[in-house]
Protein backbone atom coordinates (compact mmCIF):
# COMPACT_ATOMS: atom_id res chain seq x y z
CA UNK A 1 0.00 0.00 0.00
CA UNK A 2 2.11 2.87 -1.28
CA UNK A 3 1.05 6.46 -1.34
CA UNK A 4 1.64 8.33 -4.55
CA UNK A 5 2.70 11.85 -3.71
CA UNK A 6 1.62 14.45 -6.25
CA UNK A 7 4.34 16.36 -8.05
CA UNK A 8 5.34 19.83 -6.92
CA UNK A 9 3.77 21.36 -10.03
CA UNK A 10 0.40 19.69 -9.38
CA UNK A 11 0.44 20.92 -5.77
CA UNK A 12 1.19 24.50 -6.86
CA UNK A 13 -1.46 24.40 -9.60
CA UNK A 14 -4.09 23.10 -7.13
CA UNK A 15 -5.34 20.43 -9.54
CA UNK A 16 -5.34 17.39 -7.25
CA UNK A 17 -8.52 15.75 -5.89
CA UNK A 18 -9.66 16.33 -2.29
CA UNK A 19 -7.16 15.04 0.25
CA UNK A 20 -8.38 12.21 2.46
CA UNK A 21 -5.17 10.65 3.74
CA UNK A 22 -3.21 12.30 6.59
CA UNK A 23 0.12 12.04 4.78
CA UNK A 24 -1.28 13.72 1.67
CA UNK A 25 -2.65 16.57 3.78
CA UNK A 26 0.65 16.97 5.60
CA UNK A 27 2.65 16.87 2.38
CA UNK A 28 0.66 19.58 0.64
CA UNK A 29 0.54 21.89 3.67
CA UNK A 30 4.28 21.45 4.15
CA UNK A 31 5.07 22.13 0.49
CA UNK A 32 3.03 25.33 0.54
CA UNK A 33 4.77 26.46 3.73
CA UNK A 34 8.20 25.66 2.26
CA UNK A 35 7.42 27.39 -1.04
CA UNK A 36 5.95 30.56 0.50
CA UNK A 37 8.68 30.82 3.13
CA UNK A 38 11.40 30.43 0.53
CA UNK A 39 9.72 33.05 -1.67
CA UNK A 40 9.65 35.57 1.20
CA UNK A 41 13.27 34.79 2.11
CA UNK A 42 14.36 35.22 -1.53
CA UNK A 43 12.97 38.74 -1.47
CA UNK A 44 14.72 39.48 1.82
CA UNK A 45 17.99 38.05 0.48
CA UNK A 46 17.81 40.25 -2.61
CA UNK A 47 17.21 43.33 -0.46
CA UNK A 48 20.08 42.36 1.87
CA UNK A 49 22.45 41.75 -1.03
CA UNK A 50 21.58 45.08 -2.66
CA UNK A 51 22.08 46.94 0.63
CA UNK A 52 25.36 45.19 1.48
CA UNK A 53 26.81 44.63 -1.99
CA UNK A 54 29.88 46.80 -1.35
CA UNK A 55 30.71 45.20 1.99
CA UNK A 56 33.38 42.54 1.80
CA UNK A 57 31.75 39.98 4.10
CA UNK A 58 28.29 41.51 4.55
CA UNK A 59 27.10 40.45 1.11
CA UNK A 60 27.32 36.83 2.27
CA UNK A 61 24.57 37.56 4.77
CA UNK A 62 22.04 37.07 1.97
CA UNK A 63 23.12 33.42 1.74
CA UNK A 64 22.28 32.95 5.41
CA UNK A 65 18.85 34.41 4.77
CA UNK A 66 18.28 31.89 1.96
CA UNK A 67 19.38 29.02 4.20
CA UNK A 68 16.89 30.15 6.85
CA UNK A 69 14.19 30.02 4.16
CA UNK A 70 14.69 26.23 4.18
CA UNK A 71 15.70 25.58 7.79
CA UNK A 72 12.60 27.14 9.33
CA UNK A 73 10.04 25.11 7.39
CA UNK A 74 12.07 21.92 7.64
CA UNK A 75 12.38 22.08 11.43
CA UNK A 76 9.22 23.67 12.78
CA UNK A 77 7.18 23.44 9.61
CA UNK A 78 7.18 19.66 9.56
CA UNK A 79 5.69 19.55 13.05
CA UNK A 80 3.11 22.30 12.59
CA UNK A 81 2.00 20.92 9.23
CA UNK A 82 1.57 17.50 10.83
CA UNK A 83 -0.55 18.99 13.61
CA UNK A 84 -2.79 20.85 11.16
CA UNK A 85 -3.19 17.73 9.01
CA UNK A 86 -3.97 15.72 12.15
CA UNK A 87 -6.69 18.17 13.12
CA UNK A 88 -8.30 17.90 9.71
CA UNK A 89 -8.04 14.10 9.75
CA UNK A 90 -9.45 13.58 13.25
CA UNK A 91 -12.33 15.97 12.60
CA UNK A 92 -13.07 14.03 9.39
CA UNK A 93 -13.15 17.31 7.49
CA UNK A 94 -12.46 17.02 3.77
CA UNK A 95 -9.38 19.03 2.88
CA UNK A 96 -9.29 20.53 -0.56
CA UNK A 97 -5.94 21.61 -2.05
CA UNK A 98 -6.97 25.25 -1.60
CA UNK A 99 -7.27 24.67 2.17
CA UNK A 100 -3.76 23.22 2.20
CA UNK A 101 -2.54 26.35 0.41
CA UNK A 102 -4.25 28.62 2.94
CA UNK A 103 -2.78 26.65 5.86
CA UNK A 104 0.74 26.66 4.41
CA UNK A 105 0.76 30.35 3.49
CA UNK A 106 -0.93 31.11 6.81
CA UNK A 107 1.96 29.51 8.65
CA UNK A 108 4.37 31.73 6.75
CA UNK A 109 2.33 34.85 7.55
CA UNK A 110 2.19 33.96 11.25
CA UNK A 111 5.97 33.51 11.36
CA UNK A 112 6.38 36.78 9.45
CA UNK A 113 4.11 38.62 11.90
CA UNK A 114 5.94 37.26 14.93
CA UNK A 115 9.30 38.08 13.36
CA UNK A 116 8.37 41.72 12.77
CA UNK A 117 6.52 42.24 16.04
CA UNK A 118 8.01 42.94 19.42
CA UNK A 119 6.40 39.87 21.01
CA UNK A 120 9.66 37.92 21.28
CA UNK A 121 11.43 40.84 22.93
CA UNK A 122 8.95 40.76 25.81
CA UNK A 123 9.64 37.15 26.73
Amino acid sequence: MGINFPSFSSVISLDSPPLENWIEMWYQIFLWYLFSSFLIHCGAAIIAFMALRKHKIGRLYSLLILVMGFVGPITGGIVTSAIIAGLFKTSEFTMFPFYAMVCGIGQTLIVLFISFSRILATL
